[in-house]
């Protein structure tokens, strides 16, 4: 089979997640990668395992910005000119022989503007609708007083996020074939903008994330970026009620995000008595060490759709304790493979000190959950779901 991919991706879960689907297809497939220039290529470089990969300037002219934030919202980039762009990117895909097209979302308006102009079969891959946490991200911001240190993003918010949920759904509906990464994704796909989707679970690598022969450590290890939704503060404010004899350290990885709300959480972590590590962009070796040596992963996003990060953990043997919220309620399962919680400060600090102070448990758990992952969660698991929807969406368009 032919396969074209497009994506303008930056770094992060998706990639990682679009990396290991794209490893599974150029297995059997003939697959190229079509990307804007504002894609990130560095992080997990497709370019290394497919037959070609071809990028597309964005010119991003002054009088793109301006119409642009007329016409659509402003924005890091001229989205008029990453219109032209993936016009342009679209008809040559439409002309080549392709079977089918795999269409992941655009870091800027979410749906790409790619869809607009795409007439072969394909299969767009919905992580999540532009971001649908908006309120509660401000909210965290209006309660740590910094909305005024980030004043322009703000504004952006407070003007243009209807407009900009309005662009999304509206590029969104011209997917005839969508995929979500969960039960949850799909529910919220359906109410916020009435579009059925097919639900194609993600997976982890686990040759990569596996147990390694070191010492457990007394810390407890979170990932993800950098910013209020990640759920970093409650994480903290919780660990903050942890008797400090035996209160764990907090170590946060972190591959990009606010500033602000780094210097934040710094902050807040001496005032609490949390001890605080925030590491940036380490390598996957040095993560799958610190996944290996924490005694729990700590996780806690609001409504994160999906979340690849309590799966890697598991496949680590790790044991996750996670908030109850969003896509984890569908890889963690309590007791089994992990512990879930309300988002409940005292209910969560009740959790770390049981399980960090049972090691029995937490061996059960991770027994548990280094058996799940190989059964259902691994990257060929991922591969052959996304492989039938791709199939499936030929076969909708012949008919």
């Amino acid at each position: 089979m032919n396969i074209a991919v497009f994506h303008d991706l930056p770094s992060g879960g998706a990639k990682r997640a679009l990396y290991g689907n794209v490893k599974f297809l150029v297995e059997k497939n003939d697959v190229d990668v079509f990307i804007p220039s504002t894609a990130n290529e560095d992080y997990l470089p497709l370019k290394d395992i497919v037959n070609n990969l071809k990028i597309f300037p964005v010119k991003n002219i002054s009088k793109g910005f301006l119409i642009s934030a007329i016409k659509y919202f402003p924005s890091r980039v001229s989205l008029l000119d990453l219109e032209k762009t993936q016009k342009n990117m679209a008809e040559i895909i439409n002309k080549e022989d392709y079977d089918v097209v795999l269409c992941e979302q655009d870091r800027f308006t979410m749906a790409p503007f790619f869809l607009k102009y795409l007439k072969k079969p394909h299969v767009f891959y919905c992580q999540q609708q532009i971001d649908f946490r908006y309120d509660v991200t401000w909210e965290l911001y209006k309660n740590a007083g910094l909305i005024k240190k980030n004043l322009p993003e703000y504004l952006r918010y407070k003007f243009y996020s209807s407009r900009m949920k309005n662009n999304d759904k509206k590029i969104s509906e011209y997917s005839k074939y969508t995929v979500v990464n969960s039960n949850f994704s799909q529910e919220t796909l359906l109410k916020s903008y009435g579009i059925k989707s097919f639900v194609s679970y993600l997976g982890i690598d686990p040759q990569l994330f596996k147990p390694i022969n070191v010492s457990k450590e007394n810390f407890v290890l979170t990932v993800g970026q950098c910013l209020p939704e990640k759920g970093f503060e409650f994480i903290l404010r919780a660990l903050g009620k942890i008797d400090d004899k035996i209160r764990p350290e907090l170590v946060i990885v972190s591959d990009q995000g606010n500033i602000h709300w780094k210097n934040y959480l710094e902050k807040l972590a001496v005032k609490l008595g949390v001890k605080l590590r925030i590491l940036n962009m380490i390598t996957d070796e040095e993560l799958i060490k610190l996944y290996n040596q924490a005694k729990l992963v700590v996780y806690a996003p609001y409504l994160e759709p999906f979340g690849l990060i309590p799966l890697e953990a598991m496949s680590c043997g790790t044991p996750v304790l996670a908030v109850s919220d969003g896509g984890v309620k569908e890889t963690v399962i309590d007791g089994e493979t992990g512990i879930l919680t309300e988002r409940d400060e005292n209910m969560f600090a009740k959790e770390v000190i049981q399980l960090i102070s049972n090691e029995k448990e937490r061996k059960k758990l991770a027994n548990n959950s280094i058996k799940a992952v190989n059964e259902f969660w691994t990257l060929e698991d991922s591969g052959k779901r996304l492989f039938n929807h791709l199939n499936r969406a030929m076969d909708i368009y012949e008919h």
